[in-house]
């Protein structure tokens, strides 16, 4: 059953920073992505991991505060969305943000509360940041996924994504060290 029709998406309020930040993105899944890197590329090969693993996500400490649906300067370029249950409860988001010199608009994160997956919420909040980057004339979205996040990776395909890029280094020196960046991208006519 689609519960999507159950959810109204809507650009985030500065009442529902506490709601959005409160928002549980860890997973567990039951395979990953190995990455071999090669001189002239990579690839990419799914493995099951026994037992599944779970990701749980380190509080974000930069201290920047914009994941709270409020205007933190990034000014017109920048929206969250979210995703809200009938109840009034903030069962998702979508941060993005636009950069205009290379027409892209980037999923900063998006994330799904355990008890609202497998809803359609995902999708609906990309759809949402696909508006606002048709608004903003951006010619693709793009993200970046941790090659742990095979479920992530598989809900991103189905919407469209297709990977563009590999970053080896990028989570080096953080409790996620040994995880690779996946770069995905999807065409926004």
């Amino acid at each position: 059953m689609n519960s999507e029709h159950a959810y109204v998406f809507r650009p985030a309020r500065p009442e529902d920073g506490a709601a959005v930040e409160a928002i549980d993105g860890s997973f567990t899944t039951d395979t990953v992505f190995e990455v071999a890197v090669r001189e002239d590329g990579f690839s990419l090969r799914e493995v099951a991991v026994d037992p599944p693993l779970t990701k749980v996500f380190p509080e974000d400490g930069d201290g920047d505060g914009d994941e709270d649906g409020e205007d933190d300067g990034g000014g017109a370029g920048r929206r969250v969305f979210v995703a809200v249950a009938g109840d009034g409860t903030v069962a998702g988001f979508a941060a993005v943000s636009h950069s205009a010199w290379n027409r892209r608009l980037v999923v900063e994160d998006i994330e799904v509360a355990p008890a609202h997956r497998g809803r359609g919420l995902g999708r609906g909040l990309m759809e949402c940041a696909a508006e606002f980057a048709r608004e903003c004339g951006a010619v693709h979205l793009w993200l970046e996924v941790s090659s742990v996040n095979a479920p992530a990776v598989h809900a991103y395909r189905r919407m469209g994504f297709s990977l563009c890029g590999l970053d080896a280094a990028l989570y080096d020196g953080t409790p996620s060290r040994g995880e690779r960046a996946l770069y995905m991208a999807r065409p926004c006519p």
